[in-house]
């Protein structure tokens, strides 16, 4: 493994903040690492980000935990990770809405450059699903069924993207949802409790129902269509509307450049283990990864495309 510490880096973390306590590249991890994804346990993110975890303790020989900190749509995680200190101790697990959405919609208490990323590595595959037996199959059918009948809709949150573009979807193909609730978890009892009709979730939330036969697709929020159902047409096939969700590990602006270097040498070594094409072609994730200033691009593009959004945001 290459050998990635400097000079240079030893003589930059002198003049960071929080001397004392900044892990020294040399040596880093010093202490234990904590990875905070602000989601309930079990979704794609919780389970690659254990994986990342989990090598990074084998390789460097320090704890590395994976801690869940739901709640705000993501908010409570990424304020964790805003007050932490740029020494690469606190990673961040975040969606994109983390970094666009939230900012633009004024619902966070940090600012577009609290954070830098470290790498992306998640193209979630976001659906819109329904129960087996609803009477609609797609996006135009549910739009027909919807002007007769009550339909409500199961979300993540109202500042995040998948959220916004399925309001977005719901004014272009005149669809009237009855209601609408945010939750922390859509999956499979959201619908057989009978919490929502409709919910936007990923494929990771609902594999079981999937399964069995008790859940449907209408549509996946993806570039693609989904390897586990080629048969059900992408929302830009069925609206032109293209926009996709991405997860990645971010820290506290200011850390150390070797540091972020020693993560993302870390991360990317285990994404491309075999547990992990398995977990991809299970749930049709796109599991990859994007580092360096070629995130910074991504981030920056996605915030100016996310503005369009702004109009779907619902209180």
């Amino acid at each position: 493994m290459k050998k990635i510490i400097k000079v240079c880096a030893l003589a930059a973390l002198a003049t960071a903040p929080f001397m004392g306590s900044v892990a020294e590249a040399s040596d880093y991890p010093n202490r234990p690492v904590k990875f905070v994804v602000p989601w309930p346990p079990g979704d794609l993110e919780d389970i690659l980000t254990r994986m990342i975890a989990e090598d990074m303790a084998k390789e460097t020989g320090k704890p590395a935990t994976v801690v869940n900190k739901p709640g705000g749509a993501g908010i409570v995680g990424a304020s964790d990770v805003a007050r932490a200190r740029a020494d690469g101790l606190t990673i961040g697990s975040f969606v994109i809405d983390i970094l666009t959405t939230h900012l633009l919609s004024g619902n966070a208490p940090y600012d577009k450059d609290t954070f830098e990323p470290v790498g992306i590595f998640l193209d979630y595959p976001f659906v819109l699903a329904t129960k087996a037996d609803s009477k609609y199959n797609n996006i135009e059918e549910l739009a027909e069924y919807s002007q007769t009948h009550d339909v409500s809709l199961g979300h993540f949150g109202y500042q995040a993207l998948p959220t916004a573009i399925t309001f977005k979807v719901a004014a272009q193909e005149g669809i009237k949802f009855s209601s609408n609730a945010a939750f922390d978890s859509n999956d499979c009892s959201t619908l057989s409790n009978g919490d929502a009709d409709v919910i936007n979730t990923t494929t990771q939330q609902i594999l079981a129902c999937l399964k069995s036969g008790d859940v449907k697709l209408l549509a996946s929020l993806t570039r693609s269509r989904l390897s586990i159902a080629p048969d059900v047409p992408t929302l830009n096939e069925q609206t032109g509307i293209s926009q996709t969700t991405w997860n990645g590990l971010f820290v506290k602006k200011g850390t150390p450049e070797a540091v972020k270097q020693r993560i993302a040498e870390i991360a990317e070594k285990a994404l491309s283990s075999d547990r992990v094409k398995e977990l991809s072609a299970t749930t049709g994730a796109g599991i990859y990864w994007i580092g360096g200033k070629f995130a910074e691009e991504v981030v920056a593009n996605d915030y100016e495309a996310s503005k369009s959004l702004l109009d779907y945001m619902k209180e």
